[in-house]
Formats: structure tokens, C-alpha cells, sequence
């Protein structure tokens, strides 16, 4: 991402850094594929499916909220989508983002539709906490697949302001 960000002034890349509901430092957990990669621990549902997502170890990095974060890169006239895919930090992004998600226009979020990680906030909670904020369920694709038996375990989501 900052090796394509140089050719464009317009791209600006903020320090690597875990979202979620605090500023501070978080330990995360590293994947063996890394795409499930994740500050909770995950569950055998999701490592039978993908075997190589299993942990290989882990390391403290830094966490932020978006509401800390965002205010330095939006002005009052950005148009602000926010991508949301934190293998099961969700519902924490989403508790750390209660004014920015206040100027979103709109949100892609993967939601899981089975526990894959410890203390993960499952689809329908997030979509109801969405709506709450305003926002319409827009379109769904299918994500994360168990090959073994063919269950669809995540979907991505995404959701717009519609007023």
C-alpha cells in the first residue's frame, strides 16, 4: 500500500495499526495465511475449514479507534465508506467508531455466520446495530467457505445511508 500511495499525492497512509474500541497497544495473533490473522483467538470451526489458518504466533502492535484516527484525514465535505474486516473485531471497530460512523455513507463489513472466533459479534447482531445507525442492508456476497461440507461461513456485507 505505501509502496503505490508514492506515485499519488493525493493517497494518504496511515501508520500500520489495529481498529477497534481503544488507543493504545494490543497483542494480535498471526496467521499462518495471515488474511485470518486476529486479536481474538480463533475457533476450530474456522481452522478445520482453512487448515492453514491456524496460529503461528502472535506480536503487540498498536490499536486506535477510528474516531481518533479519522478527524485528521476528513473534511466536512469527504464522503466517507468505511471497510470493516477485522475477523471478528467487528462489533470493537464499531464501538470505536460512533462519530465517524455518524458521516459514513457507507460500509462494507464481513460478517460471520458461524463462531470462528472467540467473543465475535455474529451477522445479525451487526446488522441490527447497522440499521440502527441509519444504514440499509444494500447487497451481499459470499465469502468464506467450508470446501469440506460447503457451508458458507462469512459474507460480506454492504450497507448505505440512504437519507
Amino acid at each position: 500500500m505505501t509502496k503505490n500511495s508514492t506515485h499519488d499525492p493525493d493517497w494518504k497512509v496511515h501508520p500500520r495499526t489495529a481498529i477497534g474500541d481503544l488507543d493504545g497497544e494490543i497483542t494480535i495473533n498471526i496467521s499462518g495465511n495471515s488474511q485470518s490473522s486476529s486479536v481474538l483467538p480463533i475457533l476450530e470451526a474456522h481452522t478445520s475449514a482453512a487448515i492453514d489458518s491456524t496460529y503461528i504466533g502472535s506480536e503487540k502492535v498498536a490499536i486506535s479507534r477510528l474516531d481518533r484516527i479519522l478527524p485528521t484525514y476528513l473534511s466536512s465535505s469527504s464522503r466517507l465508506f468505511i471497510k470493516i474486516d477485522t475477523q471478528g473485531f467487528e462489533w470493537n471497530v464499531l464501538n470505536g467508531a460512533e462519530e465517524t460512523l455518524k458521516h459514513a455513507q457507507g460500509i462494507l463489513c464481513e460478517l460471520s455466520l458461524v463462531p470462528l472466533y472467540e467473543g465475535q459479534r455474529l451477522w445479525l447482531d451487526i446488522i441490527h446495530r447497522l440499521e440502527g445507525e441509519g444504514f440499509t442492508l444494500w447487497s451481499v456476497d459470499q465469502g468464506f467457505i467450508d470446501y469440506g461440507n460447503g457451508r458458507t461461513l462469512q459474507i460480506d456485507a454492504i450497507f448505505f445511508r440512504l437519507s
